[in-house]
């Protein structure tokens, strides 16, 4: 079904935090590889490391596995608690899996996994080389395509033949995407939210001043930090560009509008005097104590590179032969994925192949994230209506 008519959505976010409903403490796993992962540009990893997280229970068929992949700045961590976190910070989309959620583990088996590239457990330009000293910029350039490889060696390794679903909104769209193309008999269906088919120029545009922040920071000596200051003032800036681009001008104006951020403000001085200055810095803090800079540069790259249909006619030539469903949703303020980017990928794909929902929400990108009861409408709704 293909639906271009608006569904019209709340103004507001709709998170809830919901212990009851919480897959509870899980702990992250390690798949290790001894084979050499070839990647597109002719480059070899070996070995490499996968670290992933489970919830749900795989049923005796193997069946009802669902891959969700993450984003830019996300990672394996998807819900629960850790074991051996004293703060337990759920997952970052803790309100999508669980008992009777978006993704119900009543049901479904999910898995999350680290991108290689990343900085979270899989293997990237922090993690050791066979030399024994950190990879740093000797790490080999990878793709969404590199990604989506190393997570078939972790699926293997699981023993899952075919995938119920594989799911992501942002770059894990691009990652699904890529799935059902290097992979069409392994994927029943495919959950594309709020992504692309392919990076355009301004995407491009924003990845490269966040890695020149990286780039111009005297930290960064050239990628070779480990053992040295790391440059979190570049990164810091990387975050801040990039989550502008999450967000919208309505979410920026309703949460900040002009607040100063202190009575005593306007101190005429160029100090944070403005809140949504004062956010941004906070997020670039955050940011920069849970990721690493090469990472980063590592990752836009990827992201820069992917458009699905390179070496194809078009992009439904590329699509040609893909044997899974698809759900497409896009939504109206994200001005970082668009909906005619969406629509594109929805145009080149057979009519009777693609269920397509144009939402209308307010707070840009991260309205995949945020409006947890129209997501889970319209995504749980879906995996209940392919399983029946």
């Amino acid at each position: 079904m293909v639906d271009f008519v608006d569904d019209v959505r709340s103004l507001k976010p709709q998170v809830r935090f919901n212990r009851a409903r919480s897959v509870g403490r899980v702990h992250r796993q390690y798949a290790h590889f001894e084979q050499q992962l070839v990647l597109s540009s002719g480059a070899a990893l070996s070995p490499f490391t996968i670290a992933y997280e489970t919830y749900g229970q795989l049923n005796p068929d193997r069946t009802n596995a669902i891959l969700i992949c993450h984003a830019l700045s996300g990672d394996a961590h998807v819900a629960g608690f850790h074991t051996d976190d004293p703060n337990e910070q759920p997952g970052w989309w803790d309100e999508a899996v669980g008992p009777g959620k978006m993704f119900d583990t009543d049901h479904f088996f999910v898995i999350c996994s680290n991108v290689i590239g990343g900085c979270q457990g899989s293997t990237g330009p922090g993690s050791i080389a066979p030399d024994g000293k950190p990879y740093a910029l000797r790490f080999p350039v990878v793709t969404v395509a590199d990604m989506v490889q190393a997570q078939r060696y972790l699926i293997d390794s699981l023993g899952i033949n075919k995938l119920f679903a594989v799911a992501g909104g942002s770059m894990g769209g691009m990652q699904a995407l890529q799935w059902a193309v290097d992979y069409p008999e392994r994927v029943k269906t495919v959950l594309f939210l709020a992504s692309t088919p392919r990076s355009s120029a301004q995407n491009i545009a924003f990845n490269e001043i966040g890695r020149q922040a990286i780039y111009a920071d005297p930290n960064w000596r050239h990628g070779d930090y480990y053992g040295h200051t790391p440059p979190a003032a570049g990164l810091a800036v990387a975050r801040m560009v990039g989550h502008i681009t999450y967000m919208s001008e309505f979410s920026l104006e309703s949460k900040f509008g002009r607040q100063w951020q202190n009575i005593n403000a306007p101190g005429y001085s160029f100090d944070a005097e403005f809140a949504v200055e004062s956010y941004l810095q906070h997020q670039g803090e955050k940011f920069v104590k849970r990721f690493d800079a090469n990472s980063y540069l590592y990752i836009t790259k990827a992201l820069d590179y992917f458009d699905i249909s390179a070496g194809h006619e078009s992009l439904a030539a590329a699509l040609k032969g893909g044997k899974a469903s698809f759900l497409v949703i896009s939504f109206s303020s994200d001005w970082l994925y668009t909906a005619d980017q969406a629509r594109e990928l929805v145009n080149a794909l057979p009519a009777d192949q693609v269920e397509y929902h144009h939402v209308t929400a307010f707070l840009g990108h991260d309205s995949f994230l945020l409006e947890v009861e129209t997501m889970t409408q319209l995504v749980g709704g879906y995996l209940r209506n392919f399983r029946s």
